[in-house]
């Protein structure tokens, strides 16, 4: 292994052919990239020849040191480390080497070479190997606030815990301290496990917490005293309960406020999660339970979802009541500022047109709704990237952005992102306004979406609102009379035009359609399934993202906002929501939509809609027509985009998910 990476090193210095073109070189890189990870050691020098002053030279060696470190000394490491100092790489090869030196028990080694970190194992490790030397001045603290947490701790801690208890430092004191991390976090498991080290009658009582939290539908145990510890543990049980069970914890908290003693801050706390989740339940009650919780225990959350409770009945002044009551800078969020002018429209408020022109000045879902209430066009002031030539040659040639390009230009997606994210803050605006539109340029659409994300920088929209495969965007929508940038505007929300996109779901590609739906909309087409790898091509993916739309649309009707619901949330959750709430404004009903994500998600998509068909034709459907079907019909009058005099302060605007 050393003679290998001596003759790297050896290559370091190349001749001027090794400067090659690299796009011309990329294949033959990947191939090289996979014989040092995987292929034969005794063909990696002539692999890597070629590529020894690549910008990626640095990967092939960490490759073949990688696949050695169980066998390989420090040296190799210590050089390489050094002559990487910075890299992301550096710190991947670090990490893979420590836990090789863990599980090598070479302690010493491992001292020389830790760095502080965030892992939990390698921080246990850290511990265990200044325990092994002798200890110092610090470990039995640092050790003892590792010990005092939440969660289960690496059980390569075990022998520094060890030493921490035979040195009397872990006391019941200390014990009940974690405890109550762990009830807090609903860690029941590590409460039990606590338990076994407290004094028999402190463990019954754990135990009895412990009991409570995993079912608190019961009453807690009568033998708990009416103490700070055991009303903690009354509340958070309750608050839980209130989640799936708000009757019951209402009715809990009634039996345990005298017994207990509960206060009314903690009273409350329960009544707060009581009142909330009969409110996102749409349950009768929900009006009393919200007039229960005390005005101090009232948050932004609660205040919205009293004012959204309010909707779902059409109760337009208690509505209204609910977002007088919120502070002044809740108010001051374009969805309360529109959605007060607009009750207090349906109420004949003629003022309500003045509040719709503030808000129409600004580039968002709302600011859109709010210029279709007074025919007025929509807000919007582009943009572009600094348009310098030595500025752009300075970035371009930055080495950290030339590796990221490179790597994923051969799809090795999270090095290239990991360098992407170490070289941004270094840059300034204008630099880093370039490397997006260079990246852009390389295909790497998704870096405008992840990093051009506050202030001026959503001002950027021809780079955050890419175009690629347009033309096939446009076929596949009107194959199947779909509107070009709703389809747009759903892939940009769902994959960030990402074509290898893999959602925890497993919804994959673009417009992240699950395996088993893909399979029956290419059955319909009659298009061959070789398996899921299909949908990862980008085409394929919208061939059938765009049938499997269509079907969404036609089952509701032709509602573009239920079809969209619908696509995030599944069927039946729209048809649930329906049969409780029947639309008669479209712009309310979104508002009562119970879950956060799809209710965020609606919005997103119609603004990002909107943007998109500006992108498209320089003009746009109305989001209030467009929401509710037939975008294309000629009869529909589009909005024309104006910048207002003084640009609308997107840095001031909250970051909701309605603001392109």
């Amino acid at each position: 292994m050393i003679r290998i990476v001596i003759c790297l090193l050896s290559l370091w210095l190349c001749t001027d052919a090794c400067a090659a073109d690299l796009s011309s070189q990329r294949a033959a890189f990947k191939r090289a990239l996979e014989t040092a990870e995987r292929g034969p050691l005794s063909e990696y020098r002539a692999a890597a020849l070629p590529f020894a002053k690549h910008p990626l030279a640095p990967y092939l060696e960490y490759a073949t040191l990688r696949r050695q470190l169980s066998t390989t000394g420090a040296e190799p490491v210590r050089t390489f480390l050094a002559r990487n100092a910075g890299l992301p790489i550096a710190t991947t090869l670090r990490d893979a080497w420590l836990g090789t030196l863990v599980q090598r028990r070479d302690w010493a080694t491992f001292r020389q070479f830790y760095v502080e970190r965030e892992d939990a194992t390698l921080r246990c490790a850290s511990l265990q190997s200044r325990l092994v030397a002798g200890g110092d001045a610090t470990l039995m603290d640092e050790a003892q606030a590792m010990w005092l947490s939440a969660d289960s701790v690496p059980a390569l801690c075990d022998p520094v815990f060890a030493a921490l208890k035979l040195a009397g430092r872990i006391t019941p004191a200390l014990v009940w301290q974690r405890i109550d991390l762990a009830a807090e976090a609903g860690n029941v498991a590590l409460i039990r496990f606590l338990a076994k080290s407290l004094p028999a009658a402190e463990a019954t009582r754990a135990l009895s917490y412990a009991n409570y939290l995993a079912a608190p539908t019961q009453a807690p145990s009568a033998t708990w005293p009416a103490d700070a510890r055991s009303r903690r543990i009354a509340v958070l049980g309750m608050t839980r309960l209130a989640k799936n069970n708000p009757g019951v914890a209402e009715g809990l908290l009634a039996a345990l406020t005298p017994r207990l003693k509960l206060a009314e801050r903690e009273r409350g706390e329960v009544l707060y999660q009581v009142a909330l989740w009969t409110a996102a339940s749409y349950l009768p009650e929900s009006a009393r339970r919200f007039a229960a919780v005390p005005a101090a225990s009232y948050d932004e959350r609660l205040h919205e979802w009293r004012a959204r409770e309010a909707l779902a009945r059409n109760d337009r002044p208690a509505a209204r009541k609910a977002i007088a009551a919120m502070g002044e800078a809740q108010r001051a969020d374009p969805r309360w500022r529109y959605l007060d002018a607009r009750l207090r429209e349906l109420d004949g408020d003629t003022t309500a047109r003045a509040d719709y022109a503030a808000i129409a000045r600004e580039p968002n879902y709302f600011g859109f709704l709010a210029a279709d209430r007074i025919d007025a066009p929509y807000a919007l002031c582009p943009l572009d990237p600094p348009n310098d030539a030595a500025l752009h040659k300075r970035v371009d040639a930055l080495p950290a952005l030339v590796r990221a390009r490179e790597l994923h230009a051969i799809g090795r997606e999270a090095w290239a992102r990991r360098e992407w994210d170490v070289l941004m803050p270094t840059l300034s605006v204008d630099e880093r306004r370039v490397a997006v539109a260079l990246a852009d340029d390389a295909g790497w659409f998704d870096r405008a979406v992840f990093t051009l994300n506050s202030g001026d920088d959503l001002r950027l929209y021809a780079l955050r609102f890419p175009l690629p495969h347009e033309k096939h965007v446009r076929a596949e929508s009107k194959t199947n009379g779909l509107d070009p940038a709703w389809v747009a505007a759903l892939i940009r929300a769902e994959s960030a035009w990402i074509a290898d996109a893999r959602s925890h779901a497993n919804a994959l590609g673009l417009m992240q359609l699950l395996p088993g739906t893909a399979k029956m909309e290419a059955k319909k087409l009659g298009l061959g399934w070789s398996g899921d790898q299909l949908l990862y091509q980008p085409l394929t993916n919208i061939t059938l993202g765009t049938t499997h739309l269509a079907s969404m649309l036609r089952k509701h009707g032709g509602r573009p906002y239920l079809a969209t619901a619908a696509y995030n949330a599944g069927a039946g959750a729209v048809a649930r929501w329906l049969s409780q709430r029947t639309p008669t404004d479209v712009d309310l009903w979104i508002e009562t939509i119970p879950y956060r994500e799809t209710r965020e998600y609606v919005a997103r998509i119609l603004a990002f809609s909107v943007i998109y068909d500006w992108r498209f034709d320089g003009d746009a459907v109305p989001v209030s027509r467009r929401m509710v079907g037939d975008p294309g019909a000629q009869r529909v009058t589009r909005r024309k985009f104006v910048c207002p005099a003084a640009a609308p302060a997107v840095a001031s605007l909250p970051a909701a998910a309605s603001t392109p």
